[in-house]
């Protein structure tokens, strides 16, 4: 099982940091019995192989290897594997650069590594034999890519950063087998790589006769790519410690709204 993490954005809406923003500190984790900062990119990486992901795929750019540097040892049980895209073209161009170690029989799991979301087992809410989107509510859906779900939970249009989103379910990671992975993939090139967001070769890939499913099970989701966002996160992961475990309160704050109140606080 393979995960794919796409890590070659420069991340300018929260520079100057003096490192990538995928290591920004947020929050802690425990290192056998000493607590120690933990970089954002580290709550996805959790969540893949939590979900069974025995490789984790970082797609890297120029002045990027404080990265490979980080995770060069593996996490956990996961080995890393490091791909290198020349300049920051998009998601799609991104991810599919992964494509020779994808397996058509394996599960590939993808999602943002600035960004923390809950439940923790999320990837394992998504079916592994289809492509399947892990969705959260959020205030402002036109900031994101909206997911239109029909009956049976079946996708039926990716709304990118729509003004008039007909929904406030987006997308926070997503899951398939390597072989629609390969479809993408072959998909993207015929259109010339044109598709620079996900969501709108998706929507392609519906008009030919795929088929996409969106599963709401996300209960809160933070773009820590902001300094609004960081400070958003530091308060959700505040509180899930304070429940004692990873269950996340039920709010889900864009990456421009305002930081919320939390349960047991005034307004």
């Amino acid at each position: 099982m393979l995960g794919i993490v796409p890590a070659a954005g420069r991340g300018s809406r929260i520079q100057p940091l003096g490192f990538s923003k995928e290591l920004l500190p947020v929050g802690s984790r425990m290192d056998g019995q000493t607590e120690r900062p933990c970089a954002v990119s580290e709550y996805l990486v959790r969540r893949m192989v939590r979900n069974g992901v025995d490789r984790i795929c970082f797609i890297i750019g120029s002045g990027k290897s404080d990265i490979l540097e980080y995770y060069a040892a593996g996490y956990d049980s996961a080995a890393s594997i490091f791909v290198a895209q020349p300049s920051p073209v998009g998601l799609c161009d991104a991810i599919f650069r992964a494509a020779p170690l994808v397996a058509p029989q394996e599960t590939v799991l993808i999602g943002l590594p600035d960004t923390i979301w809950f439940p923790e087992d999320g990837f394992c809410r998504l079916p592994d034999d289809r492509l399947s989107f892990l969705l959260f509510p959020v205030e402002r859906p036109e900031l994101f890519d909206a997911v239109v779900v029909g009956p049976h939970d079946r996708v039926e249009e990716v709304q990118v950063k729509r003004p008039d989103a007909a929904t406030d379910w987006v997308w926070g990671a997503f899951k398939m087998p390597g072989h629609i992975f390969h479809k993408l993939v072959a998909l993207w090139r015929e259109r010339d790589g044109c598709d620079e967001y996900f969501g709108t070769l998706v929507n392609a890939y519906l008009a030919a006769g795929g088929e996409a499913w969106g599963v709401k099970a996300g209960t809160a989701y933070v773009d820590v790519g902001t300094l609004n966002g960081y400070r958003t996160a530091l308060r959700l992961l505040e509180s899930a410690d304070a429940q004692d475990d990873e269950e996340a309160p039920m709010f889900a704050p864009t990456r421009h709204s305002q930081v919320p109140s939390l349960p047991g606080e005034g307004g």
